[in-house]
């Protein structure tokens, strides 16, 4: 999938470069019969290999990208409604619960999320869930880098299929990979951001809110913006 979204952004440079020399007063190229054949249907390459989540969790449980699949019980892909889902909750990986059950957010983090998500009155089958990072790290440590990127290819994978109008990240670590930004949450929160036309709302963490309970009014604070948004 990565060569097709590479491919699929070779083809729109190659469409602004057409339009370049077409302003430019060139009024045709010369082109074989069988070249005209092969790029006929090149503005829809993206709806004939269309994927699904179910594809992409197939190749997610054999990844072998970091050293986190050595040490890992299940590779933990997310849940809830993948076709109808216009809000997408993103947290930042696994703990020992999801790592033993292959679900996202369980625990008391996840009984956290649950109750932030029926406050505005949705469900946790109605939304999508997921993680930046799909494989827990053995010990008590953040993710590295390395493992983010690895496993950045399959978010972004997971956000082209939901096609979210609202993505709302749960931590440092998937406001950073999806933003592309080393700013604190802190700072980052209370606004959305645009992440390829869908509007992101960062705020803290469910595990944070269970250490730090004073914050869950900037969390609510959050949460009564996104749904502003998403009942207009």
């Amino acid at each position: 999938m990565i060569k097709q979204e590479l491919f699929a952004e070779a083809v729109e440079e190659v469409s602004r470069y057409f339009s370049f020399l077409s302003d430019m007063g060139c009024r045709g190229l010369d082109c074989s019969a069988g070249a005209l054949e092969i790029i006929k249907d090149w503005g829809h390459v993206k709806e004939v290999h269309a994927e699904t989540m179910g594809s992409i969790y197939d190749e997610s449980k054999n990844c072998r990208r970091c050293k986190l699949s050595e040490s890992r019980k299940h590779v933990v892909f997310g849940e809830g409604d993948p076709k109808n889902a216009r809000l997408m909750f993103i947290g930042e990986g696994p703990g020992p619960e999801g790592n033993e059950t292959g679900r996202p957010f369980t625990g008391e983090a996840g009984e956290l999320l649950t109750k932030i998500i029926q406050a505005i009155n949705l469900t946790r089958e109605i939304v999508y869930i997921c993680n930046a990072v799909k494989c827990m790290p053995s010990g008590e440590r953040k993710f590295l880098p390395e493992e983010i990127s690895a496993c950045h290819v399959f978010l972004k994978r997971q956000i082209q299929v939901v096609k979210p109008d609202f993505i709302c990240t749960l931590g440092s670590v998937s406001t950073a990979a999806l933003l592309k930004t080393s700013r604190p949450i802190a700072l980052l929160r209370g606004r959305f951001h645009d992440y390829r036309g869908i509007q992101v709302m960062p705020t803290y963490h469910p595990a944070f809110l269970v250490d730090n309970p004073e914050k869950k009014r900037e969390v609510w604070e959050d949460m009564k913006q996104l749904m502003a948004a998403y009942r207009k």
